[in-house]
């Protein structure tokens, strides 16, 4: 199968994204207050703010942005995890950046297990140490994931997920 160019540059934008996320999230987020934790239902409006704040070590407090109410309903996100930050691009693309305490290869093996029983089937994807990603898609969803470890947050691993409409 020939990827599309709208898939290439999907692959272009998670691949930019994770190399800005990848920096300590003391450093990137903010702290909102009246975060909402996790798991929260999805968001009816949009956020007063889209970010989620950071402890001094770098792990995310309990404080959480809401899933966006645009965010693929049976998209599978582990339990626990945290929303730091969520951006809508041009052209329907979002972008949801999570930290998850359960561990890398827990969190790996949540993807490669949780995804294909919700429907989403994988492409394109490699594993290295401390970092991972796949393209994904459905009949009406095209995404990717990218799944790295966390230097300052003991058991913590950013994992960022892109979707947008499947053209």
């Amino acid at each position: 199968m020939r990827p599309s160019l709208s898939a290439a540059v999907l692959a272009g934008a998670v691949l930019s994204l994770a190399a800005v996320t990848g920096c300590s999230a003391a450093t990137k987020h903010a702290e909102r207050p009246g975060a909402t934790p996790y798991p929260a239902k999805r968001a009816t409006d949009p956020p007063a703010g889209n970010t989620a704040g950071a402890a001094p070590d770098g792990c995310p407090t309990a404080a959480s942005l809401p899933l966006p109410k645009d965010f693929p309903e049976n998209l599978p996100v582990p339990d626990g995890a945290v929303v730091t930050s969520v951006e809508h691009r041009t052209g329907g693309r979002l972008v949801v950046a999570t930290v998850v305490r359960g561990g890398f290869d827990t969190t790996l093996a949540f993807l490669h297990t949780q995804l294909p029983k919700a429907g989403y089937i994988p492409e394109e994807g490699e594993v290295e140490k401390d970092d991972a990603e796949s393209n994904f898609f459905t009949a009406t969803v095209r995404g990717r994931w990218a799944l790295r470890k966390m230097p300052d947050c003991e058991g913590g691993v950013y994992l960022t997920y892109l979707t947008a409409a499947a053209s």
